[in-house]
């Protein structure tokens, strides 16, 4: 479907588009059209933009990342359909690499993902090969199934559009993640250490130019911008960002589409 540029939610449609797409090609699986409908409702929150308080969560992203000794990118469907050239440019400029990790795992949609992620660039994607894989006990379901060179052994993990089960338990496993999810009250975002909200498309765009500019910095440096980070703090303060602005929508801030 042709989305036209002047359609008032032309951006919108076409990460619909591209999901639906996905989807019909076994990248996405179905959940994760319904999962990529509940973010939306949170980006409306945010005005369809990036908050200030979300470029700050990029920066100590970033920079956990360039300070770690193993970071790894974790993928799914969605993430992988979205914005497969820019997650597999962000895994070059941070020099970590990218793990296929499914919850609905089917091999249609490993050799479909993986297709899509080598189209646009990637050199090296773990997470396929079984000699490779191993197992996280701490986990029931396909989400447990990790690569040894990968997610096993890492100590920083990028988990964009997470499920919580399984950053709850990189976490206990002494892991530090990253996540990237519109809800701010996500267990994914309760339990990562540093969270960003805001929605995929704009973050890892950031959170490559962050990286540019930022691979110049120290190690010291870096891990200074992570030690003063909170999350939770962090996190309080979405919140309040989310209840201003809805304070002021309510208070009349709106765009009355009648009088246009």
């Amino acid at each position: 479907m042709t989305i036209p540029d002047d359609h008032p939610r032309a951006e919108s449609l076409r990460m619909r588009e591209r999901l639906i797409e996905g989807m019909h090609k076994n990248i996405v699986a179905e959940a994760g059209l319904i999962a990529h409908g509940r973010g939306e409702a949170f980006d409306y929150l945010l005005g369809e933009k990036t908050p200030e308080l979300a470029f700050t969560q990029e920066q100590v992203a970033v920079a956990m990342l360039l300070s770690a000794k193993h970071p790894v990118i974790s993928v799914n469907g969605n993430v992988a359909a979205l914005c497969p050239h820019d997650i597999v440019k962000l895994s070059e400029i941070l020099d970590a690499p990218l793990e296929v990790n499914l919850f609905y795992r089917r091999p249609e949609r490993e050799i479909a993902i993986k297709k899509i992620l080598v189209d646009n660039g990637a050199k090296t994607i773990l997470g396929l090969e079984k000699e490779f894989q191993t197992d996280i006990s701490e986990i029931s379901h396909l989400r447990r199934i990790v690569d040894r060179r990968g997610i096993y052994s890492a100590d920083v993990v990028l988990v964009p559009l997470e499920d919580g089960d399984r950053t709850m338990a990189l976490r206990k496993l002494g892991k530090k993640v990253i996540t990237i999810d519109l809800n701010p009250l996500s267990r994914t975002s309760l339990w990562s250490n540093v969270t960003i909200v805001n929605n995929l498309i704009r973050a890892i765009p950031e959170m490559m130019d962050i990286a540019r500019s930022m691979k110049t910095m120290g190690k010291q440096e870096l891990e200074v911008i992570v030690t003063n980070f909170d999350n939770f703090q962090a996190i309080g303060k979405m919140l309040s960002f989310f209840n201003e602005r809805l304070s002021l929508l309510a208070e009349g801030d709106l765009i009355d589409p009648t009088k246009e």
